[in-house]
């Protein structure tokens, strides 16, 4: 449970800003960072553990069927990033305290970083693909709420969006690498995974594993050719780009490549992939990190060439590459959370990044000039400082790794390059802020930032001399994540000098031409004017907006904004896979043969294909068109009647009745006739289209229906008298066993009436006084016979509405039907004597009668749960009373009475106020519905 807590405390630290941030910023920072302090405190607790040799593993199935288990692991590597992602993400949160303003929301700003802490924790304790995937994307999502922070700015909203795009797009293509490489190791199970390494590398589909699984690492560390997002994520605010960009984010792609290294590394084509991308990435990064003159975005591109440097020695895979991986993971994030969080001081004390501006601030800020120049040291790979000996195992590796064969030499002479680059623009970074002369005054006067602000930085940059100083520290933690990596313990030492050898010459040669190409910088500026600079935001803006048109011109060629042809291309795409599918079959008549047919069957048939037609023939007179319909659903109410469905055949009854009634209504407001829409040659297009979809479909039901399927029916025959205590199937599936289902349904039909309500609450419409053809409606307002009737009918259908609830457990009905035959007698009673005279005498609202409905069905569900039983498990008996006899009782009946409310509620509020829609010409009072056709309900009538 450790593991769950260590886990689980940052994500439940997320809602701790929203309930303290109107305590005051102090108690919100610090009432922020006490989970995800904890957290850490409990990491830590772990580590006699770890140093014995234990992988500590905690697991709980959460969706067994998909191979998604809530799985956390905590080993040498989670303890490395664990510590970067929770150590600096509290320097980060004690930063951010003095560097956000005074009128920024803090509360949101310090949740969506607690997040993003928390998105991280996850990813390197995920001890399962899927879950690992998961807090992969949550991450995406995170950082874009942070980098979009300031959403009132241009470049952040654009900055987000892209961000999210590449990282996003990523994440699609390692979900399909992490898929297959379960399928390769058969399972999503880390531990099982990593121990499957030698049969995932021998499986044909290893490349097409490989290259998706790198492209989400790629997108998500920044790597060539997907570099360009990680520059612009730096409209974020300045605590942000120190910790996503510098310590934990970009890392993420590092830590995948690290963490499946002993089940994917290890082959050609890796090593190959791996190092080119990471080579190309290092030297890009280092040369526009040279040209930029804003302090972020030198800081960014030197981000990307450090991505670069590790992603090489992760690509050579030997063990000591991957221990100088590893050790430079820690070194980068210590001198560029330093140097991030030393641009934001220089930012919020002088007002401005760019080094156009800035120069001679030594004097005014001589604490902060020391702290950068130190870090910036460490970065250009300085010896005594952690930087320079991670850099030196670096140029050690290249020069022993056969990745290139023939042309390994070039890998040292591209790392040199590369460590020249990153030599001049430290140096450039620290000289042109501190000691270069001013050529302008700064926004606002340097002075040095509080002293707590500049804590985090103090303690990051003596850790760049500790560790540079005395490597030997480093050795434990750097050995504890060695393991996991490699798969095996390995022996190393770390020390500072190591004698006169071609590393250490390729470090001095490093630093003396990184000196020179500084002292050159003008000439370089000077000579690349002449090319047209590209801003990748632009660019990719730009791609997107003619994706956005491609995708817009594409969609017009098959929609057009004609709903008939993109429903002619729906029908033409369905009935051409109908066809193939049924063109395979050798015979369309399966083994079951035919039933006999006789004259009822006949005639059935006949009036279903008459209605049909019917229906379709006469759709411009609309209430011929409806009767006609009405005969169709008649006659399959008969069919299931026939086919021994009579809980189908009253339902499909009912349920044809209020939507007559429904349509009846609808159509009141509507022209009676209208005119011709389509051309003749399109409506013989339609008929084709039509007819030949229908006899696939007709093909497709006959060879389903004449062949012998394995059907679920038995299951429920068998068990529906001893596991749902009914005889009537159908009722017994209904609220027992898919009980689940019925309930979704019921709360959908409720919150369907719920938004119908609303849509009709204030509607107003013109009432028509007459027909088409200029005939009134009748002056009678209350026909004598419709109101007799209704008022003799209504206990009636109330009576029969009771019958068929109570028997439809064991016999035909049940709540469903009875709640429509219930709601048909309440609506024939408005539709006889009007809303008022029914609102008069049933004066109560329907809303509260369904969610009154759904709520009963949830509690009958809930209830078997306090008895420990699964929800919606129903209980049943027999019991005895004198004058009645035996009869049976059911928890389902509650569940059914829900399902009778919720019908009854959902329905009326439908049709009652669809009845009462009138016209805003006349007065409330006098206002009157669809129900009343007299004379005096009728506006407008004085003028015709």
């Amino acid at each position: 449970m450790t593991l769950l807590w260590i886990a689980m405390l940052p994500l439940l630290g997320v809602l701790v800003p929203a309930f303290t941030a109107q305590r005051g910023r102090c108690f919100c920072s610090l009432a922020t960072a006490l989970l995800p302090a904890l957290a850490l405190l409990l990491m830590l607790g772990q580590l006699p553990a770890l140093a014995a040799g234990e992988t500590l593993r905690f697991a709980v199935e959460w969706v067994p069927t998909l191979g998604l288990d809530l799985a956390f692991r905590l080993d040498g590597l989670s303890v490395l990033f664990n510590l970067l992602i929770m150590g600096i993400g509290l320097l980060i949160l004690l930063y951010a305290h003095y560097y956000l303003s005074p009128g920024e929301p803090y509360g949101r700003f310090y949740a969506y970083l607690i997040l993003f802490m928390a998105s991280m924790v996850g990813i390197v304790m995920a001890d399962n693909l899927l879950l690992l995937w998961m807090f992969w994307e949550l991450t995406s999502i995170s950082s874009f709420l942070l980098i979009g922070f300031w959403s009132h700015r241009s470049d952040a909203r654009k900055g987000a969006r892209m961000a999210l795009t590449v990282t996003g797009a990523g994440g699609l293509a390692l979900l399909a690498g992490l898929l297959l490489l379960g399928d390769l190791a058969g399972s999503y199970d880390m531990q099982v995974v990593l121990e499957s390494g030698t049969t995932i590398l021998a499986d044909p589909r290893y490349p097409w594993m490989l290259v998706l699984v790198l492209l989400g690492a790629f997108t998500k560390s920044a790597q060539f050719p997907f570099q360009f997002w990680l520059p612009h994520a730096m409209s974020a605010p300045t605590p942000v780009s120190a910790y996503l960009h510098s310590a934990t984010m970009v890392k993420a792609g590092i830590f995948l490549m690290a963490r499946l290294h002993p089940a994917i590394a290890g082959s050609e084509l890796w090593s190959a992939i791996v190092s080119l991308v990471g080579m190309a990435t290092l030297l890009y990064g280092a040369w526009f990190a040279l040209l930029k003159t804003d302090l972020k975005g030198i800081l960014a591109f030197s981000t990307v060439s450090h991505l670069g440097l590790i992603t090489v020695l992760l690509g050579i895979g030997t063990p000591m590459a991957v221990l100088a991986a590893l050790f430079h993971i820690l070194n980068h994030a210590t001198f560029k959370a330093a140097l991030f969080m030393c641009a934001g001081i220089i930012d919020h004390e002088t007002g401005t990044r760019e080094l156009g501006r800035l120069g001679g601030l030594r004097r005014a800020m001589p604490v902060t000039a020391v702290l950068t120049s130190v870090a910036g040291a460490a970065m250009a790979g300085v010896p005594l400082l952690n930087g320079f000996l991670s850099k030196e195992m670096f140029f050690t590796e290249t020069l022993v790794s056969p990745v290139l064969g023939g042309l390994s030499w070039l890998l040292p002479v591209l790392a040199t390059l590369g460590g020249i680059l990153s030599v001049a623009y430290s140096l450039r970074l620290v000289h042109a802020v501190f000691f270069k002369p001013a050529r302008e005054a700064t926004p606002q006067s340097p002075h040095e930032p509080p002293w707590l602000m500049r804590a985090p930085v103090v303690l990051l940059v003596v850790l760049c001399v500790v560790v540079g100083l005395a490597p030997v520290l480093a050795e434990g933690l750097l050995g504890l994540a060695l393991a996991p990596v490699l798969g095996e313990a390995f022996a190393f030492h770390l020390a500072i000098w190591h004698g006169i050898n071609l590393p250490l010459l390729m470090s001095l040669v490093a630093l003396v031409a990184g000196v020179a190409t500084y002292w050159r910088h003008p000439d370089l500026r000077r000579f690349l004017k002449g090319f047209r600079p590209v801003d990748a935001l632009l660019v990719f803006e730009a791609a997107v907006q003619r994706l956005g048109r491609g995708s817009e011109a594409g969609l017009a060629r098959f929609d057009g904004g004609s709903l008939q042809r993109y429903m002619s291309w729906l029908l033409l795409a369905a009935l051409l896979m109908g066809s193939l599918g049924l063109a395979g079959m050798p015979l369309l008549t399966g083994s079951q043969g035919n039933q006999p047919l006789d004259g009822i069957l006949l005639l059935g048939a006949g009036l279903l294909i008459f209605g049909g037609i019917g229906t379709a023939a006469t759709h411009r007179y609309r209430l011929i068109s409806l009767l006609m319909l009405s005969v169709v659903g008649l006659v399959v109410a008969l069919t299931f009647a026939r086919f021994s469905a009579p809980d189908l055949a009253l339902t499909q009854l009912s349920v044809e009745v209020v939507t007559m009634i429904l349509l009846m209504l609808a159509l009141f407001f509507l022209p009676q006739k209208t005119p011709r829409e389509s051309s003749r040659l399109r409506s013989l297009r339609d008929v084709v289209l039509a007819g030949a979809l229908g006899m696939v479909v007709a093909s497709l039901n006959y060879a389903v229906l004449t062949r012998d399927n394995a059907s679920i029916s038995g299951f429920f025959l068998e068990n529906s008298v001893p596991g749902g205590g009914g005889h009537n199937v159908v009722n017994v599936i209904l609220v027992d066993f898919r009980g689940f289902d019925t309930l979704g349904e019921i709360t959908v039909l409720a919150l369907a009436g719920l938004a119908i309500f609303k849509l009709l609450n204030r509607l107003r419409l013109f009432m028509p006084h007459s027909d088409g053809e200029g005939r009134l409606w009748s002056p009678d307002r209350y026909p004598a016979i419709l109101t007799s009737i209704s008022m003799a009918l209504l206990p009636l259908a109330l009576l029969v509405s009771a019958f068929i609830f109570l028997r439809g457990h064991n016999q035909p009905g049940g709540g469903f039907i009875a709640g429509l035959v219930t709601a048909v007698a309440l609506i024939l009673l408005y539709m006889a004597r009007g809303v008022e005279w029914s609102q008069q005498r049933l004066d109560f609202p329907f809303q509260p009668v369904a969610i009154a409905g759904v709520a009963i069905a949830t509690l009958t569900g809930l209830g078997s749960w306090l008895l420990g039983h699964p929800f919606l498990t129903s209980a049943f008996g027999h019991f005895h009373l004198p004058l009645i006899g035996d009869f049976e009782l059911a928890t389902a009946m509650l569940f059914d009475l829900g399902v009778y409310l919720a019908v009854v509620g959902a329905t009326l509020m439908i049709l009652a106020n669809l009845g009462k829609v009138t016209t805003p010409h006349r007065p409330a009072k006098e206002a009157t519905s669809s129900f009343d056709t007299s004379p005096t309900s009728r506006p407008g009538k004085e003028k015709h």
